[in-house]
């Protein structure tokens, strides 16, 4: 939406000061405690148990990897379990989107853990496909075993995010989450949402004249990413 148009759809109210102050600091209480609560559900997911997995084999770039060396020598590891359809020209535009945002993760370093995408794709396909769109992490397919389907992420299925734990040649799968679970990972629905027009998206509940656009329209989708990321853009 360009500037020019801003004239035609809904704006804030035009408070002094003292009054936009106050409101703000009213909101600050209500973003406050949602800081407090997700440092306790942190504390809370530190916390949960864990269960060991089976000595699966992957296949990465170089041909087989068991689960247990795409650690790469850390003690922690985090799979994005990318959507995927053999043959297809795009892959999801929503997966295709989120990783992009993942450039520079040497900081995991630090903590004795790295950040890596599994796909039930065929390898040579999910390779190429990471070259295509500019994505920087290492990419593993699960194609020729249960691991996908294991850790929720079943071929046709979806998405979602597994954490890991290495405790010498021994894995244990510690959190998962899906869906718009994944979204705390994200900072881009985060700057969306301190816009003062929001994500745009139909479902939100805004005021009235707020622009409006249905959802998922606003995002980049895989052509995009591939234009701006990738090694043809």
């Amino acid at each position: 939406m360009t500037t020019e148009s801003t004239a035609t759809v809904g704006k804030p109210p035009v408070v002094d000061g003292q009054t936009w102050r106050a409101a703000l600091d009213d909101l600050r209480r209500r973003e406050k405690a949602v800081t407090r609560e997700l440092d306790a559900i942190a504390a809370a997911r530190r916390r949960l148990p864990m269960v060991e997995m089976d000595d699966y084999t992957l296949i990465g770039a170089n041909g087989p990897i068991r689960l247990v060396d795409v650690f790469d020598g850390r003690a922690q590891l985090i799979v994005y379990n990318h959507m995927w359809n053999d043959g297809a020209e795009w892959q999801c535009g929503g997966c295709t989107s989120f990783t992009s945002q993942f450039t520079r993760l040497d900081f995991l370093d630090n903590y004795d853990a790295r950040f890596v995408i599994v796909t039930n794709g065929p390898i040579d396909e999910a390779l190429a496909y990471r070259e295509k769109v500019g994505n920087q992490m290492d990419w593993y397919s699960s194609a020729d075993s249960s691991f996908g389907a294991d850790v929720d992420a079943a071929p046709n299925e979806g998405f979602g995010v597994n954490v890991f734990l290495r405790d010498g040649e021994t894995v244990y799968r510690t959190w998962h989450t899906n869906g718009r679970g994944v979204e705390q990972l994200s900072y881009t629905f985060g700057l969306k949402d301190i816009l003062p027009w929001g994500r745009q998206e139909e479902w939100l509940d805004s005021p009235e004249g707020w622009p409006s656009r249905p959802t998922y329209s606003g995002w980049l989708d895989s052509p995009d990413v591939a234009r701006l990321y990738g090694n043809g853009g």
